[in-house]
Order: structure tokens, then sequence, then C-alpha cells
């Protein structure tokens, strides 16, 4: 084979070596089991995640309704004032909200909410609006806003 290969210049002898195999395909299908249990609880998660979220979601169809009516009421104090018990009332048992009036209604009003409490001239604006007609002041406005966003169900009486 030797004397075959004499004489013979790099090129030639590069084109009498034979091709390098093709390695096999890799595959994609997982090789161990615990791979497929991962993925399956990372499908179980996203699962998971998208059905609380879709939930959370529809939960809270009624704050962002609640929010388009106020913009088109944000100058009428007892529209503001029905728009807030309406509120309350998806959120809330009936029973905890529907016979609260007074200082017992804006009580209610600062227990389910995060934020700072209605004091003053709106607090006093709330509790006669639904037995009057009022001009609704900023503030007011505003607080309904922030308490139709930021309320939080089940806090009442805590």
């Amino acid at each position: 084979m030797e004397e075959q290969l004499e004489g013979l210049d790099l090129f030639e002898l590069l084109d009498l070596l034979e091709p390098v195999p093709e390695p096999p395909p890799v595959p994609w299908t997982p090789q161990t089991a615990g791979w497929i249990w991962l993925g399956l609880a990372i499908l179980f998660a996203v699962f998971l995640a998208v059905r609380w979220l879709v939930r959370r979601y529809r939960k809270n169809a009624y704050r962002r309704e609640a929010l388009r009516e106020l913009k088109t009421v944000s100058d009428n104090a007892a529209e503001i004032s029905k728009l807030i018990r309406r509120s309350a009332l998806v959120a809330f048992p009936r029973e905890e909200v529907a016979a609260l009036h007074g200082q017992a209604w804006l009580s209610f009003l600062a227990d389910t909410y995060p934020g700072p409490s209605l004091e003053g001239k709106a607090a006093d604006t709330l509790l006669a609006a639904p037995y009057r007609e009022m001009a609704a002041d900023a503030e007011l406005a505003e607080f309904a806003k922030d308490w139709i966003s930021r309320h939080r169900p089940g806090k009442a009486g805590a």
C-alpha cells in the first residue's frame, strides 16, 4: 500500500481519505424521566398561574367598571356616594355593608382601605350626598377613585 501512496502530493492523499461519518442526530426528547417530570411540573405551575390571573381579572371586573363610571360622574357627590356603596356591596357581604350609615360607614371605609381615611368637608359631603344634591369636590372624587382601586375585600371589621 505504501507503494501506491508514493509520489502523490498532499491533495491527492487527502482525496484518498474516507469521509468522517456523520454523528447520529441529537434527539429532542428528554433522555431521563426527571426532565419529563420537571417539564410537567412547569406546565402545571404555568396553568395554575394563568388560572389565578384569569380569576383575579374577573373578580376585579366591578372595580374597572366603577372606575369607568366614576370618570363620568366625578362632579356629582350623590353619584359618587352610590358608586362607592355599590362597589362595597359587590366586594363585601351585604349584611356588613347595607345597613351602614354615618360614622359607621366612614369607619367601614377606613377599615377596608390601606390609605388615609376620609375626613373634613369631603367626609361630610359623602355622608350628606345621598340625601341632597351636592357638588363633589376633588378630594371626594380622588378618595372614591383610590378606595375603589385599593380596598381589600375580607378586611372589614378587622
